[in-house]
């Protein structure tokens, strides 16, 4: 490949392809990742804009893991195809990624790998996120909190990062920490909906309901966007909140009949990412 096939993605990486639409498209899924958008399918687009690239490739491999897994072998297989013109980061993304998605993948290596990933491209915020869900769902927030801290020095002012440094802060009990990362989180970003989220967290632990509920419907109205996840998850925190707060009842089922189970009558709406909020009965 020859070197005008060179592009550089959101983080400043570079990337083989010729398709300025293709990395528009990696760059629109790095932002849906990371503002838990409703439309992560975007990196599809990227892969018909370009079926060559690895990373557009690699990225839709992961995102169908979940969605259409009978898809993913054939994105992997053609990233893998062409491996040998990848730059060194798109290389790093692969092994990482495929070491999450392979059958009978080994956790040790899959955590390795994202760690040298991100102290090699310690930018790439959307392999962050993807490492510390991972860690979550492995139950090693002390891992996912190293890896935020590991890169946070050359993202001080990005999006997002502070959320993600403050949820895994809360989940170890530095809730001292946490609020104030929360907060850092939100003045650079009034919408980013995780760190919102952790300081609903924080003042819920501390009984702070009251401020809690003002706090999330102030925010709510930047939510429209997020998945169905994101926006139940949320309105959940308000319910509860309500719930032990000694609201009125009424006040709980109205967020539930009116915010959480509303989202199943929107058409993308995915059901069950809706599924933790029965809990609130």
């Amino acid at each position: 490949m020859g070197e005008e096939e060179l592009r550089f993605d959101r983080w400043g990486y570079g990337v083989r392809t010729s398709s300025d639409d293709c990395i528009a498209a990696i760059n629109a899924y790095y932002h849906q990742v990371l503002s838990y958008g409703r439309e992560r399918k975007v990196i599809l687009e990227a892969v018909k804009h370009d079926e060559g690239c690895v990373l557009a490739n690699v990225l839709a491999a992961h995102f169908l893991s979940s969605s259409d897994p009978s898809r993913v072998s054939s994105c992997l297989e053609s990233a893998k195809s062409r491996l040998g013109q990848a730059t060194a980061y798109e290389t790093a993304v692969f092994d990482a990624v495929s070491s999450l998605i392979t059958e009978n993948g080994d956790d040790d290596v899959a955590f390795d790998l994202h760690y040298k990933l991100l102290k090699d491209f310690p930018r790439d915020l959307a392999s962050l996120k993807r490492a510390q869900v991972f860690c979550f769902y492995i139950g090693r927030s002390d891992l996912a909190l190293d890896l935020v801290e590991q890169v946070l020095p050359v993202n001080q002012q990005e999006d997002y990062v502070y959320g993600m440094l403050a949820f895994f802060l809360l989940e170890l009990g530095r809730m001292a920490d946490a609020e104030k990362a929360a907060r850092k989180g939100f003045e650079i970003n009034e919408k980013d909906c995780w760190a919102q989220h952790a300081l609903c967290h924080v003042l819920q632990f501390e009984c702070r309901f009251k401020e809690a509920v003002e706090f999330m419907k102030q925010c709510s109205a930047s939510w429209s966007s997020c998945s169905s996840f994101m926006i139940t998850h949320n309105w959940w925190h308000i319910a509860l909140c309500y719930l032990e707060g000694h609201a009125p009842i009424t006040q709980v089922l109205g967020i539930y009949d009116n915010q959480i189970m509303k989202e199943l009558e929107r058409p993308d709406a995915v059901c069950a990412e809706v599924s933790i909020c029965p809990s609130l009965i």
